[in-house]
């Protein structure tokens, strides 16, 4: 119960909706990156803390997201939450892996609407291996058998990870910079389409 009244308060103090579409997922290339994040808020008896990051295609549509939860109270828990699209292949579960690392199997805890969550405790391990790290690359497994790797620059996580963690207020600007980056990514892409359009009108 504390879990869920947990991570629905985070959620809503992240301020990120967790909208996603079923689609193959994009190279880096494609993708905007929101930077490494922290948030605290009070729940109740417990300091419930997350660090964050996601990835969202040049359109504004969520592929991937991941939260590191700390929670420090009566229960002191450490839990990672990932979203990805749905249609998933739900026995695969999602997997992590560091640089070269070795897969970290994470299962899948519920689909709802758009998006699925795959969630696990975590351990220092994972943490240490992210803060040497460069990138960390989230795979899920689509309807077709697909894996859809989608990869995450681990810069600024430690940092993030560490900090004392950002007020609701900075949480905004925040997000207001990843749609920033989304608009202009976006305007990007039909400023290359028109000119594709226009190039094979005029060879017409």
């Amino acid at each position: 119960m504390l879990m869920k009244k947990t991570f629905s308060a985070a959620s809503a103090l992240a301020g990120v909706a967790a909208l996603f579409v079923v689609s193959s997922a994009p190279s880096m290339a494609q993708g905007v990156m929101q930077d490494w994040y922290k948030a605290c808020s009070k729940q109740g008896e417990a300091d419930v803390c997350f660090t964050a990051s996601s990835i969202v295609s040049g359109t504004g549509q969520p592929l991937t997201e991941i939260r590191l939860f700390e929670v420090k109270g009566p229960k002191n828990q450490k839990r990672i939450s990932i979203l990805v699209p749905t249609g998933r292949f739900i026995p695969a579960g999602v997997k992590l892996k560091v640089d070269g690392g070795k897969d970290l199997v994470v299962p899948y805890f519920f689909c709802n609407g758009p998006f699925c969550n795959a969630e696990a405790d975590f351990n220092d391990t994972l943490i240490n291996a992210m803060k040497k790290g460069t990138a960390l690359t989230v795979t899920s497994v689509n309807f077709r058998g697909v894996e859809n790797p989608i990869e995450i620059p681990l810069k600024g996580f430690t940092q993030a990870f560490t900090g004392p963690g950002m007020r609701e207020e900075d949480l905004r600007k925040e997000d207001e910079k990843l749609q920033r980056a989304i608009g202009e990514q976006a305007g990007a892409i039909e400023q290359r389409m028109r000119a594709e359009q226009e190039k094979a009108r005029q060879a017409d």
